[in-house]
């Protein structure tokens, strides 16, 4: 069905994104802000964004201030008085900014009920949004949430509003300096592993990943970098008792990790941020999937990327699984050749595949 664009009587002049988390949520919303502000290239954008993802966004060209938001305050305020105070500080806040568009990419109660407290003209979200959101909005845009990739769904939000859906460019804050930091550190040629997701039902077996180490070197040419987190650096020591892995998990922020990522000649990594950073990067990508659809949250225009077992418990969309099948079984060397295939590719060798690779 054509989208029939929102008439604005005179253009925005203040605009708000709320899109707080996750990363790889973050990065697939900068397509969205690139049409945004090339309809609006006057207008003040602001984005509100919870403080674990600021790294991603910092210094934005295309951004003009960054409003933190500490969700866990939003959740808590229930049953601790004492966020009361916060919260509404801050919706007071976002009206006293007087926005004259709103855009809430969340869908949730917290978002939903911050688009609302602004009480702009404008606010936007989508028309299947949970926990009561889709009531905060002047404006829904009808798409369901696992039918369409993230990315697909809101560059639709932003021909809604008139911007189109073209071009889809990925803009990220990395500048010179966090290049010069990842060449301070990385080898010349090196693959990037990354171990580490929010879930643990969706990671690759650590071990797995080890093993990755020596064929990566034997086979491609490439030493092994490992890339994550803090809250990786136990995975990290798994994978870095091998010689000549550079471990730099945690030793990087969220700009210096797209640049490292952006150098890589490879990278293996489960669904999560660096996952989707390294496919908005155009870099060679093997993603291993279990619990989760490629089709909802893939590496958007990397299907190809996607490597997984056909198995009929998967998606299940669980955080908790007593088996992991899906992932312990699918083996090192069913990788490594995913890997060739995407090195290839890279190289302009092979022409990219349209769907995942699913291994029986």
């Amino acid at each position: 069905m054509p989208i029939t664009p929102i008439e604005f009587p005179a253009p925005p002049r203040r605009i708000l994104i709320i899109k707080p988390s996750a990363i790889g949520d973050v990065v697939h919303a900068l397509p969205a802000l690139n049409l945004l502000r090339r309809r609006w290239p006057q207008a003040r954008i602001c984005w509100l964004i919870a403080p674990a993802c600021v790294g991603i966004l910092q210094g934005h060209p295309q951004i003009d201030e960054l409003i933190r938001f500490e969700r866990g305050k939003l959740a808590s305020f229930w049953h601790n008085p004492a966020t009361l105070a916060d919260v509404f500080g801050l919706a007071r806040d976002l009206q006293q900014r007087r926005f004259d568009l709103v855009v809430d990419l969340q869908g949730l109660f917290r978002s939903g009920w911050l688009t609302w407290a602004t009480r702009a003209p404008v606010r936007i979200g989508f028309a299947d949004a949970r926990e009561g959101a889709v009531l905060s909005y002047t404006h829904k845009v009808p798409v369901r949430r696992l039918e369409r990739h993230a990315v697909d769904r809101y560059r639709m939000v932003a021909e809604t509003l008139g911007c189109g859906s073209e071009p889809v460019r990925f803009v990220f804050a990395t500048d010179d300096a966090d290049r010069q930091y990842v060449a301070s550190l990385a080898p010349a040629r090196y693959a990037v592993l990354s171990p580490g997701t929010n879930w643990a039902t969706k990671r690759w077996p650590v071990e797995h990943f080890a093993a990755l180490v020596k064929p990566l070197r034997e086979r491609f040419g490439l030493e092994t970098v490992i890339a994550g987190g803090p809250g990786d650096t136990a995975l990290g020591k798994q994978i870095a008792t091998q010689a000549g892995v550079v471990d730099l998990i945690g030793r990087t922020n969220l700009r210096q990790l797209v640049a490292l990522l952006e150098r890589a000649e490879l990278v293996v990594a489960n669904d999560s941020g660096p996952m989707h950073i390294a496919a908005a990067l155009n870099r060679p990508l093997v993603a291993p999937y279990g619990p989760t659809s490629p089709a909802a949250t893939g590496p958007w225009g990397h299907y190809d990327s996607v490597i997984r077992l056909d198995l009929p418990c998967s998606p299940c969309y669980s955080r908790t699984c007593s088996h992991q099948s899906c992932l312990k079984w699918l083996g090192v060397e069913a990788v490594l050749h995913a890997a060739e295939a995407q090195i290839r590719k890279g190289a302009g060798e092979t022409t990219p595949q349209e769907s995942p690779t699913t291994c029986s």
